[in-house]
């Protein structure tokens, strides 16, 4: 064989090395992308829900921990002050949000320990960072009741500017 034919040999023998490979990583990222998507359809169903301890809050939250149902005992308000229904809500609902999370977090865990695509090819996109769950929401201070602060006008007696005057008019 000449060298020109044992050169052309071995090319094609590198080249139907390399389709297998490039047609198994493409068999792979189909099968991870269908596996991707149907925990994502999974994720995106679940729900979490709490009862607060004396029975006369039930919330239920969806995957983000975004308050979905807000239920109160009938005896809610004859039981409890507007206060402690206030902090049993957020308890409660923050106790959802966590089960909600690591229900989303049970489903994706599956996925999570595989070789990403982004460590096999350069540039391509990685499933680890589509995985992570969005972090919990938190639970903000509300806000304070009262008058607003006042606003620097003379012509202003309550300290909300008139409705009447235009913009830039005093």
């Amino acid at each position: 064989m000449s060298d020109a034919a044992a050169r052309r040999a071995e090319l094609e023998a590198r080249n139907a090395a390399m389709r297998e490979n490039v047609d198994n990583l493409m068999a792979d990222l189909r099968r991870r992308t269908s596996e991707f998507a149907g925990a994502q359809a999974r994720a995106a169903a679940v729900t979490g829900a709490a009862t607060s301890p004396d029975g006369l809050v039930q919330v239920q939250v969806n995957p983000a921990g975004v308050l979905t149902d807000l239920r109160f005992a009938p005896a809610a308000f004859q039981r409890s002050t507007p206060e402690k229904l206030a902090r049993s809500v957020i308890e409660t609902a923050q106790t959802a949000a966590r089960s909600a999370r690591e229900q989303v977090e049970g489903v994706l865990a599956p996925l999570q320990g595989q070789t990403d695509l982004s460590e096999l090819v350069e540039g391509a996109p990685s499933f680890a960072d589509l995985l992570r769950p969005p972090p919990p929401p938190t639970a903000e201070a509300p806000p304070q009741r009262g008058r607003p602060p006042r606003v620097d006008d003379p012509d202003d007696d309550e300290g909300f500017g008139s409705v009447l005057k235009g913009p830039g008019q005093r």
